[in-house]
């Protein structure tokens, strides 16, 4: 599984893609993938969404505004 602890190193359309591969296939929440990979949920949703994502909770997923 790709670490994410250096998301900010990739590109948001990248990352979007891991991300919610990860959330589909691994975990049920965004809590628990945060909390599995180290990460600030706040800090990865900001940079998400500067890249014009969103977190939809209902769906566990990332989808463009």
């Amino acid at each position: 599984m790709f670490a994410l602890n250096r998301f900010a190193a990739l590109p948001a359309a990248m990352l979007l893609s891991l991300v919610n591969t990860q959330l589909r296939d691994h975990f049920s929440s965004l809590d628990a993938l945060a909390d599995y990979h180290d990460i600030r949920i706040s800090e990865l949703c900001a940079y998400l969404e500067a890249g014009g994502y969103i977190y939809v909770a209902e769906q566990n997923q990332f989808k463009a505004k």
